[in-house]
């Protein structure tokens, strides 16, 4: 959202489970990300960051233009946000590696099982959307394809998306891979995991 709206900024990394002292004086609950602007704001959590970057520079908006759009797209990014990333990510990303990572044993059959049903429905999903609108959340692109695309974007890191169910679904993804804020976080590598050939490929 930063990029999308032309704003400078500066990523950092922050290992949430050092519980450091100079990271919990800005968010005491200690998740990230944090915002800290150059005026001394600090703003916590990814939503309230969302919230606030489109009241602070309005001269590109992602959250919708009127009071109906604005409810589709928070509609929206909680879905996402919350259900998909329940029933999909965590099932599969969360399952089949976040869980070795963490040194938290094997991964749950039952859970990843349960993980590619969901993602199934939720890819229906998107391309039911996609073929009644033009960004998923109306006419204009919003931070409801920013959730969405950020969800989807972990799962193709794995190679766990068959876009070949959705060829809508996959039409969508493929014009928010091209967008420019999008495309560095293509780039974006993990120790000891690569990604399938197209996950980069702005065509597929």
């Amino acid at each position: 959202m930063l990029a999308e709206k032309r704003l400078p900024f500066e990523l950092r990394l922050e290992k949430t489970w050092e519980r450091r002292e100079g990271y919990l004086d800005l968010n005491p609950a200690g998740t990230v990300p944090t915002l800290k602007e150059d005026n001394g704001v600090v703003v916590p959590d990814s939503q309230v960051i969302c919230e606030y970057l489109e009241e602070a520079y309005p001269d590109i908006p992602l959250m919708g233009h009127t009071l109906a759009e604005r409810v589709e797209v928070r509609r929206l990014t909680a879905w996402f946000d919350g259900k998909f990333a329940h029933e999909v990510t965590q099932n599969l990303l969360g399952e089949k590696h976040m869980r070795r990572l963490a040194g938290r044993g094997n991964p749950d059959p039952s859970a990843i099982r349960m993980g590619y049903v969901a993602l199934r429905y939720h890819l229906e999903y998107v391309g039911w959307l996609a073929e009644r609108r033009q960004w998923l959340a109306g006419n204009d692109l919003s931070l409801a394809d920013f959730a969405a695309a950020a969800q989807f974007s972990s799962l193709d890191f794995i190679g766990d998306v068959d876009w070949s169910l959705s060829p809508a679904a996959k039409e969508w993804y493929a014009r928010v891979k091209c967008r420019p804020c999008f495309r560095a976080l293509l780039q974006d590598q993990l120790p000891g995991m690569t990604a399938p050939k197209h996950y980069a490929d702005l065509d597929f």
